[in-house]
């Protein structure tokens, strides 16, 4: 089977409190969701009817027979998804407090399954035979998982993209992840980040300088996330910025995956820039009202829908 879309690298149960507003000691309720940055890309980009899978791993545990089980309900492949003997399936858990504080507790010790895939066991053939290959930069804070990932990006003869997603409590330093990141960009066709991690990735903050520090590293579309200020994007023709899409926020969590999987499938269909970026804003938008990540990604009627209702072409 061919794949559109292939994405690698974290994955794991979110746990979310069911009660808004209260911190951990207080949730009285929660519930278990599917979830890691590229698992939920592909999660999202499954949503719009596009052939994917995900390339990680799991605990050899009843939360790693869940993650299969929810994969294959949302319609994403899990053939590259094995377990590792020995270490547990990673839990996250978060607080929920709208519109903009929701800290995120990893449980990823004495370490994720997700950062021991090998190079030598990926599947080449499949990952150059996908139209697009997704990474994250939290694949390359730890051995194997660096290998691998740089292999992978490397391998791919079409579009690739790097999700700059740093997270601090996964590396020793930011010298460190900035090196790695380095090391990425150069195999690299689009990247997605936000402020903070544009500055990790090129030591840039302002969008404009970030985004054209992304393209002088030979990206050839660099998208910026600026939250409520809206979207920059930018490639050798020019910049697009789309402004924000306001909702009552419930949960922030899943919006830049939602985002992710929609401008996965912007690509593929073709889209121009200001399109692809647009209908991705919308979905990361529904998703930001909703309360769990991997459950709340849109359909193409839920994205057109959205715009339609503010006046913008979908």
């Amino acid at each position: 089977m061919t794949f559109e879309v292939i994405t690698m690298g974290r994955v794991g149960v979110d746990v979310y409190p069911q009660q808004i507003g209260v911190g951990l000691e207080d949730v009285e309720t929660f519930a278990k969701y599917l979830g890691g940055s590229p698992t939920n890309v592909a999660v999202a980009a499954a949503r719009y009817g596009r052939r994917t899978a995900v390339i990680t791993r799991t605990g050899a545990d009843p939360f790693g027979a869940f993650i299969h089980r929810a994969l294959k309900e949302y319609g994403v492949d899990d053939r590259f998804v094995t377990a590792v003997e020995g270490l547990p399936t990673p839990v996250t858990f978060c607080e929920i407090f709208p519109p903009d504080d929701f800290p995120l507790y990893f449980y990823r010790f004495p370490k994720a399954p997700d950062l021991e895939i090998y190079e030598e066991e990926l599947d080449l053939d499949a990952i150059r035979g996908a139209e697009i290959f997704w990474a994250t930069v939290t694949g390359l804070c730890e051995e194997p998982s660096r290998a691998a990932t740089l292999t992978a990006l490397e391998a791919h003869p079409a579009t690739t993209v790097l999700d700059l997603d740093y997270r601090p409590m996964f590396w020793s330093s930011p010298d460190t992840a900035r090196r790695c990141v380095g090391q990425a960009l150069e195999h690299v066709a689009v990247a997605v980040g936000n402020l903070d991690e544009c500055e990790i990735a090129v030591g840039e903050r302002d969008p404009h300088r970030a985004a054209a520090a992304l393209l002088d590293r030979g990206v050839e579309l660099a998208i910026v996330k600026q939250g409520p200020k809206g979207v920059l994007a930018a490639d050798r023709h020019g910049i697009v910025e789309v402004p924000p899409a306001e909702v009552q926020v419930v949960n922030g969590l899943g919006a830049g995956d939602a985002f992710g999987g929609a401008v996965c499938h912007g690509l593929l269909a073709g889209w121009e820039i200001e399109r692809i970026v647009g209908f991705a804003n919308a979905a990361g938008a529904i998703v930001a009202s909703r309360l769990a990540c991997s459950a709340a990604m849109p359909t193409v009627d839920e994205v057109n829908a959205f715009q339609g209702d503010r006046g913008t072409d979908a």
